[in-house]
């Protein structure tokens, strides 16, 4: 289970990095994103939900693999407790 957790916190790690790349490389003013771009960046990366303030890319990359964990604890004992032997 320690193993597919990790696997949740690097998938959050991977979607924040694409998410970096693709702004980096499209938006010419990132600040202004609107659209199915940033429903995306909100849905992918919760803090963007909940945080209306700078931060870097370091703490954007923590907090996602963070929520992606905790998320992932969630699935995974939930898979756990519903499977039928």
């Amino acid at each position: 289970m320690k193993t597919r957790i990790a696997i949740w916190a690097i998938a959050g790690a991977l979607v924040v990095v694409l998410w970096r790349i693709y702004i980096t490389t499209t938006f010419s003013n990132p600040l202004a994103a609107g659209g199915a771009e940033w429903a995306l960046i909100c849905l992918t990366c919760p803090i963007g939900l909940a945080s209306r303030h700078p931060m870097t890319f370091y703490q954007v990359l923590l907090t996602n693999a963070a929520t992606y964990a905790l998320l992932g604890v969630l699935v995974e004992t939930a898979r756990r407790y519903l499977k039928i032997r």
